[in-house]
């Protein structure tokens, strides 16, 4: 089954950016998308998947079982072999790869939990009667949800390192771009998909290039004041906001081949850190001291001309 291209997606641009950041640094935890339905949020989820066929891609059902998510004993092989057997979950299946969740809203609170501590941590305890065995799962965790099908719990979105909110397109050129694209697949994917080949290539390569030397990067101390600023003036509570703006900054100037963050990166990806915990009167958006440089408009965010096929 051909998926339809990631490179190929236009009008998710924050979202690919934000899903980006989080393949460059797992750390950030994962990318939540809220928005309209039928704005393509899983076709841009999947597309990831395809684009980057190194890593597993593990899709959470949403009735999905404790067992099922966490793992189980093999009964038939302790009642017939005598030896204990682990069937992994779909939490160590996703190990060192992608969890989507669709309508992650109306998972179980438990669930939920389970989920997020373990990307947190890298694993979790599976217990089972007298088991207790630790499974390894590090994962970046992307969840879709429609706001008006039910909210996440404050304490839980806050979980989520990064929030893009997605929005059906108001600006007719772009309407028509994402129409004539998607039939333009549905006639001749295998066609659609070529076309998109080298895009697919080159960005799966700048990712891979980002990765090794996102430890490389340099973070001066203004830049640190500039997020401790950003992070106060939003009257955070706690400190992983700070944490999240530093990373998803590193992150973001490892995208773009820099040796450094600079503030330009700062504010290319504080709403995706700040959107979701920010306690600020809506209206009033404090950005980083430094304007972005008068190059930086070919940036992820920012308006792109759409390629036609």
């Amino acid at each position: 089954m051909i998926t339809y291209p990631f490179t190929a997606i236009c009008g998710q641009e924050d979202f690919k950016l934000a899903l980006t950041l989080c393949m460059i640094d797992p750390g950030l935890g994962g990318v939540l998308a809220l928005g309209d339905k039928g704005t393509g949020k899983t076709t841009t989820v999947r597309g990831l998947s395809h684009l980057l066929q190194d890593i597993p891609f593990v899709n959470l059902p949403i009735g999905a079982t404790e067992d099922r998510v966490l793992g189980t004993v093999k009964l038939d092989v302790l009642l017939n072999e005598k030896r204990l057997e682990i069937q992994p979950g779909l939490l160590a299946a996703a190990h060192h790869g992608v969890l989507y969740i669709d309508e992650v809203n109306l998972l179980s609170d438990y669930l939920m939990d389970v989920l997020l501590d373990a990307a947190a941590t890298g694993g979790y305890y599976l217990e089972r009667d007298t088991v207790s065995q630790w499974m390894e799962s590090r994962f970046c965790l992307v969840g879709t949800m429609n706001p008006e099908e039910g909210n996440l719990r404050p304490q839980l979105l806050d979980r989520f390192g990064l929030s893009v909110h997605i929005s059906t397109p108001t600006d007719k050129a772009l309407r028509m771009e994402i129409v004539q694209r998607r039939v333009a697949f549905d006639t001749d994917a295998a066609a659609f998909a070529k076309h998109f080949r080298d895009e697919e290539a080159l960005l799966s390569a700048r990712i891979v290039a980002a990765r090794t030397m996102l430890a490389s990067v340099k973070i001066l101390p203004d830049i640190y004041e500039v997020v401790s600023e950003l992070c106060i003036q939003h009257q955070v509570e706690g400190m992983r906001a700070d944490i999240l703006l530093m990373k998803a900054a590193r992150a973001h100037a490892a995208y773009h081949g820099q040796a450094r963050v600079t503030t330009a990166d700062v504010d290319a990806i504080q709403a995706f850190v700040l959107s979701h915990r920010s306690k600020q009167t809506p209206g009033s958006q404090p950005s980083s001291r430094e304007s972005k440089p008068s190059g930086a408009g070919d940036k992820e965010g920012e308006p792109k001309k759409v390629n036609r096929i």
